[in-house]
C-alpha cells in the first residue's frame, strides 16, 4: 500500500489496526459469492462497505451484520446483475481491495466539473426547461442523475463549459444560472420550497441525492402524481430488554435495496449493530437493530412514525416507474434539451433519469410515465422514438402492466440456506436474544 506523504508511522499503524478484512468464499453457497468482513467499528462503515458493494454493480442477496463492543462482522452472499457467482479473479480481487480501502472513502471523483443540487416541484416538462437554461447558457452536461418522488426532484448535475472544457468558475455565471433555474423549478406556484446550489464537497451522488431529498421533507408530502400500489411495509418497535429499536421492512427487492435504507438510517445519526437481510423471490425482508449514536433507543412514537415515513420514502425514491428508455448516441450540443423537450411535446413525464457521458458518447437512461403518472402509451412512446431515431433510443423495459402473468421475470432470487460463517453469525444473534430461532 502507498501511504500519502502527509502520515506519520503512528498513523500508519492506527490505519492497519482499523483496515478491514475480507474472506472471498465462493465454495460454501451454491448459488452466490460470500463475502466476510471483519472490522474496527465506526459510524458510517457498515454504509461505505455497502456503497463499495452497489458500486461494483453487485445485487446482495442475503446480509448478516453483527458487532459486538469496539468490533464489528458483517457477511454478505452476493451475486452479479444476472444472478451468478462471482468467478473472475480480477473481479474479486478488485472486490476485496475496495473492500479493505473503505476507511478512505469510495467517492466518484468530480474533477474538472462543476457541480448543481437542484430540488423543486416536479411538473411535466420541468427536465426540460433544466435542460434548456444550460444549454443556452454554454453549459455542457457530462453527468447527472435525477430522482422524483412525491410530487418533488431532486437532481445532482455536473457540467463544465462548453467552449473550453473547463470547470465553470465564473461567479457571475453561476450566480446567473442559479437564479435562472430556480426561476425554472419555481414554476408558477412554487414559490419557496425551490433550491438551487453550486456543490463544492466531493460526494457519493445517490447518497447526496437521498440527503437532497431528505432535507426537502418528500416524506411527508402528498405526491401530485399516482404512486405505486406495491409500498414497503416499515415497522419500528423498541426491544427494551436490550435498549434496542428493532426496525423491519418488507418489499418488492431490487438492486441497491440495503444501501438506500442504511444511507437513511446512517444520515439520521442511527447506529446498526445488529442486522439480517434475505431475499425469497422478488421479495425482500430486513431487520435491523439500532440505536441513537449516544447509545440510546427511538424514544417517542412520533420519532417510530419519522423514521418509518423516511424509510419507505428512501425505498420509493429509487423503485422504477413508467417505461426505461436508453439514449445511446454520439453526443452534441442541446441533445439533452432537444431529447427531454421532444418527451415534453408528447405528454411524457421523467421519473428518473441517469445522464452519463464518455468519449464522445451519451449514454443515458430515462423512466418515463404519462402526465398522471400511469404508464405512457405504446403508440407515443414509438412515436417520440420514430423521432429521436429508433436505432438511438430503445425501449428497455417496460411495466408489468404491459405483461402476461407468465412473462413477468423474477428478481432477487434467494439462495440455500446459509451455514458455516453465516450460520454462526445468525446464532450469535440468537445467543443475544436478538433473534427467536437460529435454524
Amino acid at each position: 500500500m502507498e501511504w500519502p506523504t502527509y502520515l506519520d508511522e503512528y498513523e500508519k499503524l492506527l490505519i492497519r489496526m482499523s483496515t478491514p478484512r475480507v474472506m472471498i468464499d465462493n465454495a460454501g453457497c451454491s448459488n452466490a459469492t460470500r463475502l466476510t468482513i471483519d472490522s474496527a467499528r465506526k459510524h458510517g462503515i457498515l454504509l461505505e462497505a455497502i456503497q463499495v458493494l452497489t458500486d461494483l454493480n453487485l445485487s446482495i442477496k442475503k446480509a448478516y451484520i453483527c458487532s459486538d463492543g469496539r468490533w464489528f462482522m458483517d457477511v454478505f452472499h452476493v451475486t452479479d446483475l444476472n444472478g451468478n457467482k462471482l468467478t473472475d479473479e480480477s473481479v474479486l480481487g478488485c472486490i476485496e481491495q475496495s473492500l479493505e480501502t473503505v476507511h478512505y472513502g469510495r467517492s466518484k471523483s468530480s474533477d474538472g466539473l462543476t457541480a448543481l443540487e437542484l430540488t423543486g416541484t416536479d411538473r411535466v416538462g420541468l427536465l426540460s426547461e433544466v435542460f434548456a437554461v444550460l444549454s443556452n447558457s454554454q453549459c455542457n452536461i457530462v453527468d447527472a442523475k435525477v430522482w422524483t418522488h412525491n410530487g418533488r426532484i431532486a437532481s445532482l448535475i455536473y457540467l463544465n463549459d462548453d467552449d473550453s472544457g473547463f470547470p465553470i468558475e465564473d461567479l457571475e455565471k453561476l450566480e446567473m444560472l442559479e437564479g435562472m433555474l430556480r426561476n425554472v423549478l419555481k414554476g408558477d406556484n412554487d414559490i419557496r420550497s425551490a433550491k438551487t446550489s453550486v456543490s463544492l464537497a466531493v460526494t457519493h451522488t445517490e447518497r447526496r441525492l437521498h440527503q437532497m431529498m431528505f432535507a426537502d421533507r418528500d416524506y411527508d408530502r402528498m405526491p401530485l402524481i399516482r404512486t405505486r400500489d406495491d409500498a414497503p411495509v416499515v415497522s419500528v418497535q423498541n426491544y427494551l430488554e436490550k435498549d434496542y429499536s428493532v426496525v423491519n421492512v418488507h418489499c418488492k427487492d431490487r438492486n441497491k435495496l440495503l444501501f438506500d435504507v442504511v444511507c437513511t438510517l446512517t444520515d439520521m445519526e442511527y447506529v446498526v449493530f445488529h442486522a439480517t437481510v434475505d431475499t425469497s423471490g422478488d421479495r425482500a425482508s430486513l431487520e435491523f437493530f439500532i440505536r441513537h449514536m449516544d447509545g440510546t433507543p427511538i424514544s417517542s412514537e412520533a420519532e417510530k412514525q419519522r423514521v418509518i415515513l423516511c424509510l419507505a420514502a428512501a425505498i420509493e425514491r429509487r423503485a422504477s416507474q413508467g417505461v426505461r428508455l436508453e439514449l445511446c448516441t454520439a453526443d452534441r450540443k442541446s441533445l439533452l434539451a432537444d431529447v427531454t423537450r421532444t418527451f415534453r411535446e408528447n405528454g411524457l413525464n421523467v421519473t428518473r433519469a441517469e445522464i452519463s457521458t464518455s468519449m464522445g458518447t451519451a449514454r443515458n437512461v430515462f423512466y418515463v410515465t404519462d402526465a398522471v403518472g400511469n404508464p405512457a402509451d405504446s403508440k407515443i412512446i414509438e412515436s417520440v422514438r420514430q423521432k429521436i431515431g429508433l436505432s438511438n433510443l430503445k425501449v428497455k423495459e417496460l411495466p408489468l402492466i404491459y405483461h402476461g402473468k407468465g412473462e413477468r421475470e423474477e428478481v432477487g432470487a434467494g439462495g440455500a440456506m446459509i451455514w458455516s460463517i453465516g450460520s454462526m453469525v445468525k446464532r450469535n444473534l440468537y445467543n443475544l436474544g436478538l433473534i427467536k430461532s437460529c435454524s
